[in-house]
């Protein structure tokens, strides 16, 4: 008999596969966005000499945070970041401009008008694709163009953090509706209540809900493995009642990012 998994050892290893597929996701976006930037030439202007606060540097423009003014020799001169990005004064790579999330902009609120395609709302960027029960995907614009990418299984893409997180941690996102589980009700004074929860997918074996405060994740066994309600646990398909590889599909969906054109 095949041996057994802690639940709690389970899901470690499990979120720690949908971090590496994640950072995947991200590196390849943030390539394209980088190759993309260096590209673009910024929007530039002459400004008086007394703008420099050093002789070398580059320095936030006043009430306007997608603008900076760099000094070289003392002679500056006042550079517009693509439409989509910001300054950074933190940046520690050589180019400046970074995405909004990443950048404090209260004290500079203005920015450039907006320059929308037929792909992205803004030139570059992270923005989410689909409604609050279709939350798995998100697109990365760069110059314009959008880069379609899917969530790791069960993940939902989160606006306000420009990360994959658990549905139930994404505040538009229905995790319910978009999981297609909705996690049966226990009582307050019940001795289960405030307990993580173990429930085995209706669909297929390979599959397993947990509920966090009654709210609904979606894990995954594996190929070749299977939820066991015995032990709450992943299990070897065979040692799964009704869930023996020649009883039931167990390929999970291989998803690749799209091109928009």
């Amino acid at each position: 008999m095949a041996a057994t998994y802690h639940p709690i050892i389970h899901l470690l290893i499990a979120y720690g596969f949908f971090a590496v597929a994640l950072c995947a996701n991200q590196y390849q976006s943030y390539s394209k966005t980088q190759q993309s930037n260096r590209l673009v030439p910024l929007s530039t202007r002459q400004v008086s000499q007394g703008s420099c606060p050093e002789k070398n540097g580059r320095f936030p423009v006043q009430s306007q945070c997608d603008a900076y003014i760099e000094c070289i020799d003392g002679v500056a001169e006042e550079k517009l970041c693509p439409e989509g990005l910001v300054f950074n004064p933190d940046a520690r790579f050589n180019y400046p401009c970074g995405y909004p999330i990443d950048v404090d902009c209260e004290s500079r609120p203005n920015r450039q008008p907006a320059q929308p395609t037929e792909d992205c709302p803004h030139q570059y960027g992270y923005f989410k694709v689909g409604d609050h029960t279709n939350c798995g995907q998100f697109m990365n614009c760069a110059d314009g163009r959008g880069y379609i990418f899917d969530c790791p299984e069960g993940l939902a893409f989160n606006p306000e953090s420009y990360r994959c997180d658990w549905p139930d941690q994404v505040p538009d996102c229905d995790a319910e509706a978009f999981l297609g589980f909705r996690c049966p009700e226990v009582k307050e004074n019940s001795f289960l209540s405030g307990e993580i929860r173990f429930y085995r997918s209706t669909h297929d074996c390979q599959h397993y809900y947990i509920c966090v405060n009654g709210r609904p994740r979606l894990l995954n066994c594996g190929e070749g493995n299977a939820f066991n309600e015995l032990i709450d646990a992943c299990d070897a398909a065979e040692n799964v009642t009704g869930c023996a590889p020649e009883a039931t599909n167990l390929i999970s969906p291989n998803i690749q990012p799209t091109r928009l054109f």
